[in-house]
């Protein structure tokens, strides 16, 4: 019905908002937005995108131990794997993480506008290394309509990370200002200290370091057994520094510079996993870093933002096997084995990317179009040992969104146009050494206001994954997906509603609902079930995705995540099988109280239902309870301070996560406690 419903639209329809100067001057994006608060999480009304923003307050209450498990609250985000910083997996709408590799390419992750996670690395996670108190707030971009500003082949969403600023702690004006936090977690004696300075000696300069030290042990699942391969010690920092300088404030420059460490001893190759399995056990030292240069002119002109970022990203991964770790010691594999689990991997990501934003009106529309040029290279070293080939891709890029205000109408058309070039970094026997291709891809989501706090929207967006250098080999199979794209495209269309003095003086209310239907050809990435070198026919995913948020003015409010939602893979042959990687149905709702800005409590149900495995194995239904709660006194030397209590998983619920390894339970129980001071 849904698939019918979609493709029978012959008009796709969204909301167009007067938006407020503050919007304005947001980040350019796609269809400006108008942000509502009920409870917990700001909901995004007025735009076509399915967009959720975890700010920094939701990041602190959470105390989450990695960002993948910040953000699985939101609708169709999967958690795969999920309590490690090097084993947890980001999927969204059943693509990313999946059961074999961190990555599938169908999501880009951004931190101050620096790709990150993009490896197919095999057992191991997005690499998306990093401790969550870094950020001030982590943007989650569902779908394809809002990524052809990101990159190309983007079907699952976009993860865009905003680090701190010094503003943050100083007010705004000159002077220092910090904060220190201090978190305690009983299930695996888990720690935090994260410390923020933050100095502007004028208006117009600022600088912030940060340094966070994140340690646990291994967890215990609610069985009360230990859930191996959970423990990690991370050490992070972050250096940030931005000038503001001109007439009148107009141009900024700003530098930041992120590390994470983890210096890891005897423990499992397969991140995945809770033993050391075949691989055995390894010595491993990662180290993942970021660093951005960005500069603004945003002068008294509608015609000029203009934004240049150029960004830096490496990642280093070395291993040490530990003798007579395998139980494959002293068989004929072993050797191979060795090289594989021996092998170490190093990523660099250099990017230039340069935006525009003009406001104008050509008669009786206004515009509000972003366009942009990218340059990319992504240098790999040569692993072939570890199924990793080595090399160089240079990509350019061009792209442009145009919002086009007609009264209540918005037409929203979006380009990007890229090439590709890829030079292996050994001779492949004879056969071509470099592959070009390139793409044009694009959407359209089209809106209206209906009125009375009512719209409906919709899109319908082409995007095209280019080849990769995981692609190059000497095989047919690898031959054949260097030679191609994974073609893909969705529609969506929803509805929201906004009001206040709803059902209640002084209440405000926001629903938004979504559907969604992709369909991903020419596949690259996936193979058949039990085949490591024939690829799926398509791939048919659909949902419907609904969030929530009501708030009274006595402060009691409700919010609301949920999906539904399946997904259907076909094989060459005419057969075909549920999707592997389909989110699974669930719905999370918060409950809650707000006393001023002094105390917030709430309780949150999560339950979960249409589960399965790494290995395709159903499972039963998860019903999951948390307890939150925020005081802030302020008085006295109190002021400023800032007490988290959370249990998590009261019941001690038994169970393992959808999409992740059997063996990989759930953390049972866990108490958390965080203390933080702002001065």
């Amino acid at each position: 019905m849904l698939t019918h419903l979609l493709r029978g639209s012959t008009a796709l329809v969204c909301l167009s908002l007067a938006l407020p100067a503050a919007a304005q001057d947001a980040d350019p994006g796609f269809l400006g937005t108008l942000i509502l608060t009920g409870g917990k999480r700001d909901l995004s009304f007025g735009t076509a995108l399915p967009r959720t923003v975890v700010d920094e307050e939701e990041i602190q209450d959470r105390q989450a131990s990695t960002v993948a498990q910040l953000i699985d609250s939101v609708p169709g985000v999967t958690l795969v794997n999920g309590t490690t910083p090097q084993g947890s997996g980001i999927n969204i709408r059943g693509f990313g993480a999946n059961t074999t590799n961190g990555s599938d390419q169908k999501i880009a992750v951004q931190i101050d506008g620096a790709s990150v996670g993009s490896e197919e690395l095999y057992r191991i996670g997005t690499q998306l290394f990093t401790d969550p108190l870094l950020y001030r707030e982590v943007e989650v971009l569902r779908g394809t309509i809002g990524s052809f500003a990101y990159g190309s082949g983007i079907v699952g969403g976009v993860v865009k990370l905003e680090t701190k600023d010094a503003s943050d702690f100083t007010g705004g004006v000159p002077g220092f200002g910090g904060s220190q936090t201090l978190e305690y977690s009983s299930n695996g004696d888990g720690w935090v200290s994260s410390t923020n300075l933050g100095w502007m000696p004028s208006a117009g300069a600022e600088f912030l370091l940060n340094y966070s030290l994140r340690d646990q042990g291994n967890l215990t699942a609610g069985d009360g057994t230990t859930i191996g391969n959970s423990k990690f010690r991370t050490p992070s920092y972050l250096a940030k520094g931005t000038f503001t300088f001109g007439q009148d404030d107009a141009q900024s420059l700003t530098l930041s510079h992120s590390r994470t460490v983890a210096d890891d001893k005897d423990v499992p190759y397969d991140q995945f996993g809770t033993d050391g399995g075949m691989f055995g056990n390894v010595d491993r030292l990662t180290d993942t870093d970021q660093t951005v240069l960005e500069y603004r002119f945003n002068p008294a002109s509608d015609l000029f933002d203009l934004r240049a970022n150029l960004s830096y990203a490496d990642q280093q991964i070395e291993y040490d096997y530990i003798p007579g770790s395998s139980p494959l010691e002293g068989t004929p594999t072993f050797p191979f084995l060795v090289d594989t689990v021996n092998a170490d991997q190093r990523y660099e990501t250099t990017k230039l990317t340069m935006t525009n934003r003009a406001l104008f009106e050509t008669g009786a529309v206004s515009h509000d179009m972003l366009a942009g040029v990218e340059a990319q290279r992504r240098v790999r070293a040569d692993n072939t040992a570890a199924g990793a080939p080595g090399g160089t891709n240079d990509r350019f890029a061009l792209f442009m969104v145009d919002e086009m205000t007609m009264g209540r109408f918005t037409v929203t058309p979006a380009l990007r146009y890229e090439t590709s070039r890829i030079e292996s970094a050994t001779n492949l026997a004879g056969l071509p050494n470099i592959y070009d291709k390139d793409a044009l891809m694009g959407g359209l989501a089209l809106a209206h206001d209906l009125g009375n706090g009512l719209s409906v929207f919709g899109s319908a967006a082409y995007t095209e994954g280019l080849p990769i250098i995981d692609d190059l080999g000497t095989s047919a199979s690898a031959q054949r997906r260097i030679g191609i794209s994974e073609k893909s495209h969705t529609f969506e269309l929803g509805a929201e509603y906004t009001g206040t003095d709803v059902f209640a003086r002084g209440d405000t209310f926001t629903i938004r609902g979504n559907l969604y239907q992709t369909e991903l050809w020419d596949i690259t990435s996936y193979t058949v079930s039990g085949s490591t070198t024939t690829e799926l026919d398509h791939v048919d995913s659909h949902g419907f995705e609904l969030e929530a948020s009501y708030g009274m003015a006595n402060g009691f409010y409700v919010d609301f995540a949920g999906h539904l939602g399946n997904g259907t893979e076909f094989n060459p042959d005419g057969t075909n099988a549920t999707w592997r990687n389909s989110p699974a149905d669930r719905a999370q709702l918060a409950l809650g109280k707000k006393w001023d800005d002094r105390l917030d409590l709430s309780w949150e149900i999560v339950h979960a239902a249409d589960r399965r495995e790494a290995l395709g194995a159903g499972l039963p239904d998860s019903t999951v309870h948390n307890l939150r709660a925020t005081w802030r006194p302020d008085e006295g030397w109190l002021d400023g301070t800032e007490v988290r209590f959370g249990l998590e998983n009261i019941l001690d619920e038994d169970y393992v996560g959808h999409l992740s390894s059997p063996s990989r339970k759930a953390p049972g129980r866990t108490v958390k406690v965080s203390l933080s001071k702002s001065f």
